[in-house]
């Protein structure tokens, strides 16, 4: 009696260890609050699957390009350059239309700080820029004036409210022929040269670096 009884109780065991086997895996609980939310998209390995598979949202992906590391166009820009990786930001937008943004990646690009005097040919003939550019280059040659007081005096620009700074600036986003230029001369060197927007007076001031350029972010509309 004793006997069948084992064997009986070992056919229970296994029968139940079977099942227990075939079961599929619990399902993580779906957060309900928006900071519980964040969390979970923080702490998961894959934020994408998680946010289709778990949390059942609306979401996009985007590539956001860093043009300058001290001006930002937009909430984009400046997520993906102040950020950190695998961070959830906002809720952002209105009521009814809010979204998180988390940062999946980052990635590096050259940047160069330059400074600019803008003669516009748009506003000045050639002649009139080419003879305006000498003039700037010869007072700096003298020294009876700074870059920066020319910048101001000269410029048609959106620099001229920083003295002609452009800031550090990303590979790309120059004129080709101004980010050649640039390349070839060091540290403090100051040039002219034509685009076409007009004549461009540069002065190097660092050389180049690394930095952020480039962010992977996704947007979940909650």
């Amino acid at each position: 009696m004793k006997i069948y009884l084992g064997f009986v109780l070992i056919l229970l065991y296994t029968a139940t260890s079977a099942q227990q086997s075939a079961a599929p895996a619990k399902q993580p609980a779906v957060p309900t609050t928006i900071h519980e939310i964040k969390e979970a998209l923080e702490e998961s390995p894959n934020p994408i699957l998680y946010a289709k598979q778990i949390l059942k949202k609306r979401f996009k992906i985007d590539t956001i390009t860093i043009n300058q590391t001290n001006h930002f166009g937009g909430l984009a820009d400046s997520l993906a350059y102040n950020g950190k990786e695998k961070k959830v930001y906002g809720p952002y937008g209105p009521k009814g239309q809010q979204f998180l943004v988390q940062l999946l990646s980052k990635a590096p690009n050259q940047f160069y700080h330059i400074s600019q005097i803008f003669i516009d040919t748009s506003v000045f003939t050639y002649r009139i820029a080419d003879s305006i550019g000498n003039l700037i280059l010869k007072k700096l040659k003298n020294g009876s004036a700074t870059f920066e007081q020319l910048a101001m005096t000269y410029s048609i620009s959106g620099e001229v409210n920083a003295n002609g700074d452009l800031g550090w600036i990303a590979r790309g986003a120059l004129y080709p022929v101004i980010e050649h230029e640039v390349l070839g001369h060091k540290k403090g060197d100051v040039f002219k040269l034509w685009s076409r927007a007009g004549l461009n007076i540069i002065r190097k001031d660092d050389e180049p670096k690394q930095d952020t350029g480039f962010a992977l972010m996704m947007q979940v509309f909650l």
